[in-house]
């Protein structure tokens, strides 16, 4: 399902210099088609496409997993400004979904270990200072909250990989008919995650819910009748995954790794 149609910058920003409207991408932004329940956005770093996304995700006004709020984080004040002066177009408005960010799900695997040190922490105070039937329920509530949230997550955190947390945490939160715009997701994945990530977005598709990615994973790129939006200087255009720079190199590299790395000693020879 396409929710989100098309975004466009509005008329009165088109003369303003400062950032993030000094990038070439969102100075020359016109409308923006998607056309698929799937789009990647791919550039290199620098080329504006995260830019973009961060300000795609102010505008729908979608809640940050992870992160602070959208509209408090102060990582994110160009985004709210670049939120406010695009034009979405809906085929059907949700409110379901959310932004994720990769920076993002590593802060909040943070304070959930966090939060259970903490739990841990109290349990040690109550049973120094507590005795009996006080005791009982104190230890008991807050081991009940360190369950609950182990069970939310498929378990401690801290005791898997970054991908299997990631995934996890993801599909904790995903829910029918929703959008979901992310910003390189594949940074804590593996490439078998990655390709596991895949079965994820597609039973997001299955569920009438759309995705917008930024993303250098070239088997991220790799999905199925996804829509692939390269950005360069000022322009963004509709590519496919043989004409992206990110697929010929890795392809090109992984062919004959030798004839790249050879120049790695002729340095050190140095």
């Amino acid at each position: 399902m396409i929710h989100l149609r098309s975004i466009s910058l509005k008329e009165k920003y088109a003369e303003r210099t400062d950032f993030p409207f000094s990038l070439g991408v969102i100075k020359e932004l016109q409308e923006l088609t998607f056309t698929s329940p799937i789009t990647f956005l791919v550039g290199e770093n620098g080329s504006g496409k995260s830019t973009l996304i961060e300000g795609i995700a102010a505008a729908t006004g979608l809640p940050a997993i992870g992160g602070d709020d959208i509209h408090r984080d102060t990582t994110l004040h160009h985004a709210r400004t670049l939120g406010s002066a695009l034009r979405l177009t809906w085929n059907k408005r949700t409110h379901r979904g959310f932004f994720l960010r990769a920076e993002d799900f590593f802060n909040f695997v943070r304070r959930l270990n966090s939060t259970q040190q903490e739990l841990d922490d109290m349990v040690n105070e109550y049973e120094q200072s507590m005795s009996g039937y006080g005791l009982q329920l104190a230890r008991g509530a807050a081991r009940a909250q360190q369950q609950q949230q182990q069970h939310q997550y498929n378990g401690n955190m801290e005791e898997r990989s970054h991908g299997e947390s990631f995934i996890s945490l993801f599909r904790s939160r995903i829910v029918p008919n929703g959008l979901y715009i992310m910003d390189e997701p594949e940074a804590p994945l593996s490439p078998r995650r990655q390709y596991a990530f895949m079965f994820t977005l597609a039973e997001l598709v299955r569920q009438q819910s759309q995705c917008i990615i930024a993303t250098h994973s070239p088997i991220l790129m790799s999905f199925p009748g996804a829509q692939i939006l390269s950005v360069s200087g000022d322009t963004i255009a509709q590519s496919s995954t043989d004409e992206l720079d990110h697929i010929q190199f890795t392809k090109t590299f992984l062919n004959n790794p030798q004839a790249f790395v050879r120049h790695l000693n002729e340095v050190q020879e140095e």
